[in-house]
């Protein structure tokens, strides 16, 4: 009996310095998305209101799905973005008021959505929000046209660029991209398999180690677990870097300056242009879509001076014909 016993305590006493260690690395609420503490909702008639963050957060799904006279269906990271630029296209188009829905789920997953109809499940909840207009990156966006999922043509109106993200005063000393291959350096890096950001990283990845690094990163250190393959990175990265599970990821320099706008302990490392990659933003018109008109009013409007304005608040840059 006292062996067990003195097993135990010896047991508590081990795991109470990694206790007080996790208890310090817990943050408030705060940090949990959704970030924009309702703005994000085009709802005028909002009835209870009942969030939980990290418990019951539908923080990708926005508006009132009951009967909209628009659907987006908007690649995610520029989630941030959506209510600035849904409230001016308001104010230009005043029937839409209160009438919008959108999604902001990485492009891969919205693709399914189509495919299934517009229908989704999240938790216990199912229900169908048939796209009116898809807006993602331009390659992806030319794919679905090419397959007869979305009307042509493509319109592109913003370009990005990558950045690190890495949480504020950056404790894994992260300088460049070649330490995301590290041993010792957990990192959080978007799913190939529905991200297409992930071609992209690859991309600059190989750039500056070659295939070593980028299989390093994407398969080396998957296994081992020290790279965490995202769902929905633009929630996932920064929340997986303000939470410690990670101290570096690769996103777009929009989500990073968002972030950094809000005041969320994350900052950034800037990738050199040689060894970056650049995403061209467009959309299309989706197949039968509920509401044609509508979504020719938003890919005009996304283009027009005053939606440009919005976006560059956050880094990106208008589309031209030399970014193409």
């Amino acid at each position: 009996m006292r062996k067990a016993a003195l097993a135990t305590a010896l047991a508590i006493a081990l795991l109470l310095p990694l206790t007080a260690q996790a208890a310090e690395r817990v943050q408030p609420d705060s940090i949990f998305p959704p970030w924009q503490h309702g703005e994000n909702n085009d709802a005028t008639q909002r009835g209870l209101a009942f969030t939980v963050p990290e418990v019951d957060d539908l923080a990708d799904f926005h508006g009132d799905v009951s009967d909209p006279k628009l659907v987006l269906y908007v690649g995610g990271n520029y989630f941030f973005a959506m209510a600035p630029l849904i409230a001016a296209f308001e104010r230009e188009h005043p029937e839409f008021k209160g009438r919008i829905y959108w999604e902001t789920l990485p492009p891969g997953l919205l693709e399914k959505q189509i495919e299934a109809g517009g229908t989704v499940t999240s938790g216990n909840m199912t229900w169908t929000a048939k796209p009116d207009a898809y807006l993602a990156g331009l390659k992806k966006v030319q794919s679905l046209v090419d397959r007869g999922l979305l009307t042509g043509p493509a319109v592109p109106y913003v370009t990005n660029s990558l950045t690190i993200m890495v949480p504020a005063h950056n404790p894994g000393h992260v300088k460049n991209l070649s330490d995301l291959g590290r041993p010792d350096l957990h990192v959080a890096m978007p799913n190939p398999e529905f991200e297409g950001i992930a071609r992209q990283i690859e991309g600059s990845l190989k750039k500056v180690g070659g295939e070593a690094l980028a299989t390093a990163v994407y398969k080396t250190k998957v296994a081992d677990r020290s790279t965490i393959l995202t769902q929905i990175h633009h929630r996932q990265t920064p929340l997986f870097l303000m939470k410690g599970r990670a101290q570096a990821g690769v996103t777009w320099q929009s989500e990073a300056t968002f972030q950094e706008q809000i005041g969320n302990p994350v900052t950034h490392v800037d990738i050199p242009p040689a060894q970056n990659a650049m995403a061209i933003y467009a959309g299309a018109e989706v197949r039968s879509a509920p509401h044609p008109e509508a979504a020719r009013l938003w890919l005009s409007f996304i283009r027009s001076p005053t939606a440009l304005s919005i976006f560059e608040r956050y880094g990106f840059k208008p589309f031209t014909k030399a970014a193409g």
